[in-house]
């Protein structure tokens, strides 16, 4: 078949390249000039003019990743030397939270609580006692709850630093907000699902480095194209179950663009399937999205990391937005080069940037950090509230759409996204 790929991150390319594999002659049509949709890399300069290799997110994947981690192995990426693979930790800046031992689940998760530092004997048996609760009913709770309905009794200390981290670093959807199922679906896959799947990965390269871009050089050294800078304006029905794009015929189309794209060519295309069309696009419009923020400080001249790890929660409060900062020098061997992380974020860009340098100061006793740059995702991710209606990955035949807002059972993350466009592309016919 010839199947056109609409959109090139993460899911895009996954479908791009189980296509491939598959036999089916495969384009991929990318608006943007740089690959790896919200998850991407951004140059950038040092306070000295040094280039460094930014990203548009600090992303973590998890050992759970079972579908990123072999299609990256499959476009020539070994994740073994680009990951950075820890026991799962939500460590402070003094040294008090939770670090998980390298176990078989469920006993480094319940290892991990019982020893949790900074917690009194009452709030780890409490914890142990919910997340109990919790497995013994299969990870599933009524439709409607959110995360605060399911931590509802909980000691706050145990809300403030593991829930509230966990939920806004996976759903990023504050807990009185985010869906309660979704939010036990993550535990259950990472938590206490196999050995090792709630390891944190974090990258030692760039995010374009660490998938995309691989995957563009595996598909054109086998004779599939990627276009860049190539903004699909028109889809219209064609022959049989065929689509054509700006007047180009293709046997299937997968769309991998974000929502609001992907509304805007299904609202609008020419075909018989119009009034399902249109109902699919509403669906998707009516998604809302939050932001991430992530702000990169340096501190010049610095000949060591920063950080006793790689990466330390924080503790966000008003003034003080960040929840998790990240020392590039222990992934990438940017030597004093911080990223903080501002999961839905709303505000002010120049007002963020002070208050992150007065937190930096404050919760890291590191005065003289000097702003490197700024990146606003400002729609990073859908709104994973309880009940969502999320479009359906089936548009109309011989149409897929293929995002991470599609509906599933994960919040909008990079496994999500690369999910659904290897199963997309499964279904080709």
């Amino acid at each position: 078949m010839k199947v056109a790929v609409i959109g090139a991150g993460w899911g895009g390319m996954a479908a791009a390249v189980q296509a491939a594999q598959a036999g089916h002659a495969v384009t991929v049509f990318e608006a943007g000039r740089a690959l790896g949709g919200r998850a991407r890399a951004v140059a950038a300069r040092r306070a000295d003019g040094t280039p460094v290799q930014l990203d548009n997110g600090q992303h973590i994947l998890i050992g759970a990743y079972a579908e990123c981690l072999r299609l990256m192995r499959t476009v020539g990426v070994e994740p073994e030397s680009a990951l950075l693979r820890l026991p799962l930790a939500l460590l402070f800046p003094d040294g008090s939270g939770l670090r998980l031992p390298d176990a078989p689940p469920p006993w480094d998760a319940l290892a991990g609580m019982a020893r949790a530092r900074g917690w009194s004997w009452r709030e780890r048996l409490a914890l142990l006692a919910r997340a109990a609760r919790w497995r013994l009913a299969g990870f599933q709770c009524p439709p409607g709850r959110s995360v605060a309905d399911l931590c509802a009794g909980l000691p706050g200390r145990l809300i403030d630093e593991f829930i509230d981290p966990l939920c806004v670093s996976a759903l990023n959807t504050p807990a009185r907000e985010a869906c309660g199922q979704v939010f036990l679906r993550v535990l259950r896959d990472s938590l206490f699902a196999g050995r090792g799947g709630s390891n944190l990965l974090l990258p030692r390269r760039d995010l374009g480095a660490l998938f995309p871009e691989p995957a563009a050089r595996w598909l054109q050294e086998r004779g599939h194209a990627v276009h860049l800078g190539r903004r699909v304006q028109q889809l219209a029905q064609g022959e049989g179950t065929g689509w054509r794009l700006d007047g180009e015929p293709f046997d299937a189309v997968l769309l991998a663009t974000s929502s609001t794209e992907a509304a805007r060519l299904v609202a609008q295309a020419d075909t018989r399937y119009a009034p399902a069309l249109q109902a699919w696009a509403a669906c998707a419009q009516a998604l809302r999205f939050g932001a991430i923020a992530t702000v990169y400080l340096e501190l010049p001249d610095a000949a060591a990391a920063l950080l006793t790890h790689p990466m330390l929660a924080l503790r966000p409060r008003p003034g003080c937005p960040a929840q998790f900062v990240f020392d590039r020098a222990r992934l990438d061997g940017s030597l004093g080069l911080l990223a903080f992380v501002v999961s839905a974020f709303e505000g002010e860009r120049a007002q963020l940037e002070r208050e992150v340098l007065a937190q930096a100061a404050e919760d890291l006793a590191l005065p003289g950090l000097r702003l490197v740059q700024t990146v606003v995702e400002k729609r990073a991710t859908f709104a994973c509230t309880p009940a969502l209606t999320r479009p359906p990955r089936h548009v109309a035949p011989g149409l897929q759409a293929c995002g991470d807002y599609v509906a599933g059972p994960y919040p909008a993350t990079l496994e999500g996204a690369v999910l659904h466009g290897v199963a997309a592309a499964q279904d080709l016919t």
